[in-house]
């Protein structure tokens, strides 16, 4: 029933030899169309419509960080000009409203200077002894010598003290040109000898005093020296 015969290597027949040569065959086919080159498996595999893009995560965030640092920087660069402005702008303002206070402290030192002045300045009564007095203050301002007691001497002999006093016999008067006032001054003696700061008015009596004052210092060196008509 059984072969006795020692089983041995497998012998293939015909139909096996074909089946195991055309897979063999169609491998081989396939193993060379992917190698040759410029085959349509080569293409595929290098076309960049198809070829993987590798994201590149580090990159990535270091542009985001960089980006963030100029915005940063910017904004820092913006603020200190800024407070820089504002430090410059502060200064100006305290350097004009300084000036404004020394200008101010200026004006009102000024202003009390002025008013300790007039506080200070004599007032004369108005009698020949104020009218004398203030003469000498205006004459020694002037430069105009004279003391009191050559002026005083003077105006009792020409007016005896009235300050309205007319000349109507004289020469003067005679040439129609009367001597008028204390020290009888004539109008065109008056008018070259008038003093300035005083009244232009031959009967005011300080006008008058330190206009013939004026006058007899140019004729005689000084009202001491007038001792009669001059």
């Amino acid at each position: 029933m059984f072969s006795s015969r020692t089983p041995g290597p497998t012998r293939l027949n015909k139909t096996h030899r074909a089946s195991i040569a055309g897979v063999a065959a169609a491998g081989v086919a396939a193993l060379t169309f992917s190698l040759v080159p410029g085959s349509h498996a080569e293409t595929e595999s290098q076309s960049p419509a198809t070829a993987p893009v590798a994201w590149n995560t580090t990159s990535t965030v270091q542009a985001s960080l960089a980006k963030q640092h100029v915005t940063v920087k910017t904004d820092a660069t913006a603020k200190e000009k800024a407070a820089a402005k504002a430090k410059a702008d502060a200064a100006a303002k305290a350097k004009a409203k300084a000036k404004a206070k020394a200008a101010a402290e200026k004006k009102r030192a000024k202003a009390a200077a002025a008013s300790r002045s007039t506080d200070r300045k004599p007032v004369y009564p108005n009698n020949l002894d104020g009218w004398i007095r203030e003469s000498l203050a205006i004459m020694k301002a002037k430069g105009i010598p004279g003391s009191y007691e050559g002026l005083h001497r003077n105006i009792l002999r020409e007016s005896s003290g009235n300050p309205n006093a007319i000349n109507n016999w004289d020469i003067n008067a005679q040439n129609g040109i009367p001597s008028k006032g204390l020290l009888q001054v004539i109008p065109p003696t008056f008018k070259a000898y008038h003093v300035e700061g005083t009244p232009f008015d031959i009967y005011d009596p300080v006008a008058n005093i330190t206009a013939a004052a004026n006058y007899a210092a140019d004729k005689y060196g000084s009202m001491d020296n007038v001792n009669s008509a001059y």
